[in-house]
């Protein structure tokens, strides 16, 4: 298998991880998976030659469904997010649950 191949795999891996943790409400393991994300993405931009082999990028363009269903939901869960820390600035935090569970 390709370096390439290889490094794409952790990517989808990390992101798919990173969307089952979202589902939580565990900001360590969120932030644990966002750091997942982080390195597995580094290590596929540091990879410059897979650009070349056509099997990189069909692996890549599979890929993107499951990096957008990631980025969608971490968009509408830091909108729900702001819109409960709202709720908490207006009326009070004994008015509104935390955003996150202790």
């Amino acid at each position: 298998m390709p370096l390439g191949l290889a490094a794409l795999d952790d990517l989808g891996e990390a992101f798919a991880e990173l969307r089952d943790v979202l589902d939580g409400t565990d900001a360590a393991a969120i932030e644990l998976a966002s750091r997942r994300v982080s390195r597995a993405a580094a290590a596929v931009r540091g990879i410059g030659a897979w650009r070349s082999e056509s099997i990189v990028i069909e692996r890549l363009n599979a890929l993107i469904p499951v990096l957008e269903s990631a980025r969608v939901r971490v968009s509408l869960l830091a909108d729900h997010a702001n819109q409960r820390l709202a709720i908490l600035a207006a009326h009070g935090s004994t008015h509104a649950p935390l955003t996150y569970g202790r």
